[in-house]
């Protein structure tokens, strides 16, 4: 088996792995660049290999940083299946669709107001060009296998976000696992990853690498930022990411209002898919831990804002109340409207509630940075930012080890990706110490666009 890396593993975006086996070359995962400029300008340029040698792509699951590339992929002649779980098929047509409106609508904006270099500004894929992606989708069910060729692929259920999987591709002489993004042991929302079988190789995931996640509950800060708002009758916008971490924050709000009724505020959710995701959790109900009923008291809580018209009225609106508003990041998407509308009040609080890559608004200012580039201006934020710690979807470095650790016999090479330098150094050392119990033969980073024999090691 030959690996090749173009995209998540010198960084936490853009996943593209490419594996060469039994006469087939299958790509796992088709991720957008987010955050730096440098990363972003990569998503424009042709694929660094040619689509139409694609035999098929196994989808781990629906974020932009796995799926988002899919339809420049077929646009540039890629006519294969894109393999996914029914879940996860789902949700990367929500996400999908979603990130070519806005891409559409930023395209509109800066043509309009004049604020981009190019002329005519363009998306880089439209609603279009995702519809055609989605004829390429076809659903797979945990555990059942498909075969591709000598190849036979599993997906296994892998928390994270609805319909996520670590996949699992045997060639009949080597077995390789794909992670994909491990959920966490003890998620409010969903259960715990399946741990690898025995393989001879693992890709695996290293976002939080470097730390673990604090202890305590979340509710407890969330309650006092909430107090605060309440206080100064002040608005909280807190970007997230339409599926997995905006469901999670309503459960949380949900079970803290209901424990402490004097914190009730209105709470909105400003995503025209929220409807649609909502469905996804009520159609899946063997995906999570909700119940029907839990579902119910969440979603009749929070306001579903899915016009742009209704979200403008939001930027009006006086405190106190909560917008919870994509992207998680701050890359687009409807927060940076409700931010240049009620962040220059410092009565006013951003709320950032998981990873921040860089390059991004949302680490610049998690990193402590107040002036901001929105829509081609810069802006400066007055409202107080806060960190809600321990709601991030993806494993610590602890977890990772426990999840590796539970395999039946350890693989003979374990590849770290989709984290940055110090998280995945700090996991590489981690494991080797672990290593009569995890690691087998060698942990090492996978090098980006060299093609390494995927057991051993060996570059080819």
């Amino acid at each position: 088996m030959r690996l090749t890396s173009f995209g998540g593993a010198a960084g936490v975006t853009g996943s593209k792995h490419l594996l060469e086996a039994a006469g087939k070359r299958v790509l796992i995962d088709c991720g957008m660049f987010q955050g730096e400029k440098s990363g972003r300008l990569r998503n424009w340029e042709p694929p660094p290999f040619d689509p139409r040698d694609i035999d098929a792509v196994l989808l781990t699951h629906g974020h932009l940083d796995h799926c988002g590339y899919l339809p420049r992929l077929v646009k540039a002649g890629f006519r294969g299946p894109i393999h996914a779980t029914r879940a996860g098929r789902e949700v990367a047509r929500v996400i999908l669709m979603d990130s070519a409106r806005l891409q559409e609508e930023d395209a509109e904006q800066a043509n309009r107001d004049g604020w981009s270099k190019h002329r005519p500004a363009l998306p880089l894929y439209d609603t279009g060009d995702v519809e055609k992606t989605l004829h390429h989708f076809r659903s797979v069910e945990y555990g059942r296998p498909i075969h591709l060729g000598g190849l036979e692929i599993r997906f296994h259920y892998a928390g994270h976000i609805l319909g996520a999987a670590g996949v699992l591709v045997d060639d009949g002489r080597e077995r390789i696992w794909f992670s994909g993004d491990l959920g966490r042991l003890r998620d409010p929302v969903m259960f715990p990853p399946r741990p690898p079988e025995a393989v001879d190789a693992l890709v695996m995931e290293s976002t939080y690498g470097d730390r673990s996640h604090p202890p305590g509950a979340p509710e407890d800060q969330l309650a006092e930022v909430l107090a605060g708002i309440i206080e100064r009758r002040g608005v909280l916008l807190v970007p997230s990411f339409a599926v997995g971490r905006a469901q999670t924050l309503m459960l949380l709000l949900d079970r803290l209002l209901r424990r402490r009724r004097e914190l009730e505020l209105p709470i909105y959710l400003s995503s025209p898919m929220a409807a649609e995701v909502s469905e996804l959790y009520r159609n899946y109900p063997d995906e999570h831990r909700l119940s029907l009923e839990e579902l119910e008291s969440v979603f009749s809580r929070v306001r579903i804002v899915e016009h742009a018209q209704r979200a403008r009225r939001l930027d009006r609106k006086e405190g106190p109340f909560v917008i919870i508003a994509g992207s998680g990041m701050l890359t687009g998407g409807r927060i940076l409207g409700h931010l240049l509308a009620h962040g220059l009040d410092p009565d006013n609080r951003v709320l950032l509630t998981g990873y921040q890559a860089p390059g991004t608004r949302g680490r610049a200012l998690l990193d402590g940075e107040r002036e901001l580039k929105i829509q081609g201006r810069r802006f400066m934020l007055e409202a107080k930012v806060d960190v809600l710690e321990g709601l991030s979807a993806h494993a610590d470095r602890d977890e990772l080890r426990q999840w590796l650790a539970a395999a039946p016999a350890p693989p003979r090479q374990v590849w770290l990706v989709h984290g940055e330098a110090p998280a995945r150094a700090a996991l590489a050392e981690a494991l080797r110490a672990d290593r009569a119990s995890a690691a087998g033969s060698g942990v090492a980073e996978l090098p980006e666009g060299i093609t390494v024999d995927a057991a051993s090691g060996q570059t080819t």
